[in-house]
């Protein structure tokens, strides 16, 4: 069969639209039902067909998914055209291109692809793929040859990525390092697809039925709320008057109000220092913080104890909210360990007058009562709240996820120092979760003879 036999289901709008880019990077995508795996799966056959010799590769989550919606219908659509090898995962064209599959969930499945260059890389429901293995696969886009070279994300609002493709592909928020005109992104909904809604045409009525959250994500692509987050209750919306929110304007605390400071160490990874009021009522208030993390999320400074602490104690002296305060510490019971120096992370922070007791490390327990903080009374108001300018708190506490594994736990492949700090202050301080106390509905007694006959028709029907 040649490439002129085959007959291709003419693409919508959109599809169209991003089939046409010329960027390095473009993701496609925001919403269920776009027509996200058909693009993948006839963008590389057109490309093979086009440019005989180029390498293609195509990447989802589970080897399950990759067979169900990549290896099987590609073998079909081309069968006379292209033979499939199993052992080496790997779609031949007649005229010498390749379509190679693969899955990556961890960085440990990226070993497989070290060293290895495609021209074409197209990475399916890319958010689901830890951020760490989504960079790695960029130095593979690569060959010497005048092929294009592009890498195709398609993707959803929530995953595990979420945050790094809202940064580049949504907010455009770039780094130095980054040319923004390297960057398209092509929205696309249900709505779009017009094959799926002919197939299916119910599939928009079920995402209606959805939780508004997941509504929203999956239905109008929306990409500030996602599904899977812990600490989805926290409200991260700054207003001045404290209701239906946790973040407000920094203001002074007043003079009496108990200061304590929480810790997470980490030297590859960030290291967490927070600075918390609370005030006569118990609400705890996030003032201050220091956070070493380096230019990308989740990357420590490198700082060892010694250059942590001594910029912990310089603040301490000379910040006015804490200058002459009484502070009292509470940290992740492992810097008590001994390191090969002979002595301990608690013992360099001593060294540098700054105290600390050993934090609860019940980690359920630990984020029971982070989430009796979060919650809202019946006049909207939470038991505790977070400094506008504290933008690490901010930034990652809504990246958190839930553990697969572990529901009731979140995944700690994620950026959580901030939150392990402030679960230590948190247990130090338990609570109960607010009560809400629901309007009581008074049904007046009904008359009896009305009963009676309510009763008759009810047995009539």
């Amino acid at each position: 069969m040649s490439a002129v036999t085959w007959r291709m289901e003419r693409p919508n709008a959109k599809q169209d639209a991003v089939m046409r880019l010329r960027n390095p990077f473009i993701a496609y995508g925001g919403a269920r039902g776009g027509g996200k795996s058909w693009l993948v799966r006839t963008w590389s056959t057109l490309m093979c067909l086009k440019k005989p010799g180029i390498k293609a590769l195509i990447i989802r989550g589970t080897y399950s998914e990759l067979e169900k919606n990549h290896i099987r219908p590609l073998r079909e659509m081309t069968h006379g055209f292209a033979r499939y090898n199993d052992q080496k995962k790997t779609l031949t064209f007649t005229n010498g291109s390749t379509i190679q599959f693969g899955y990556c969930l961890s960085e440990k499945d990226m070993e497989r692809y070290q060293g290895g260059e495609w021209d074409l890389i197209f990475i399916d429901e890319a958010s689901n793929i830890p951020e760490i293995c989504i960079k790695k696969f960029i130095p593979c886009m690569r060959g010497v040859n005048d092929f294009p070279k592009r890498t195709v994300y398609t993707l959803n609002p929530g995953g595990r990525s979420h945050f790094y493709f809202k940064r580049l592909f949504v907010d455009r928020d770039f780094h130095a390092d980054e040319d923004p005109g390297d960057y398209a992104f092509v929205q696309a909904l249900v709505q779009d697809n017009t094959a799926l809604k002919r197939k299916m045409p119910d599939y928009v009525k079920q995402l209606e039925t959805l939780p508004e959250k997941l509504k929203k994500a999956w239905l109008y692509g929306e990409w500030d709320v996602f599904a899977g987050q812990f600490f989805e209750d926290f409200v991260n919306l700054p207003r001045a008057d404290r209701v239906n929110t946790h973040v407000i304007p920094p203001f002074t605390p007043p003079a009496h109000w108990r200061i304590y400071r929480t810790y997470d160490y980490g030297y590859d990874k960030p290291f967490a220092c927070q600075w918390w009021a609370i005030d006569n009522d118990g609400v705890m208030y996030l003032i201050l913080e220091l956070y070493g993390c380096g230019k990308e999320p989740n990357e420590g400074l490198h700082w060892n104890a010694d250059k942590q602490f001594d910029e912990i104690a310089r603040i301490e002296r000379e910040h006015p909210w804490l200058k002459g305060k009484r502070i009292q510490g509470v940290a992740d019971p492992a810097i008590w360990g001994k390191e090969s120096t002979g002595m301990s992370v608690a013992d360099t922070a001593a060294k540098h007058g700054v105290q600390f007791t050993p934090g609860d490390h019940d980690r359920l327990n630990g984020w029971a009562q982070c989430h009796n903080r979060l919650a809202f009374d019946q006049n909207g108001r939470p038991m505790m709240y977070v400094f506008e300018d504290c933008t690490a708190f901010r930034r990652t506490i809504p990246t958190l996820l839930y553990d697969e594994n572990k529901p009731e736990d979140l995944d700690t492949d994620g950026e959580d120092h901030e939150a392990d700090a402030w679960r230590y202050l948190c247990m130090l301080n338990p609570i109960k979760a607010p009560v809400v106390r629901q309007k009581k509905i008074v049904v007046p007694p009904m008359d009896p003879l009305e009963l009676y006959e309510s009763t008759r028709r009810t047995m009539r029907r």
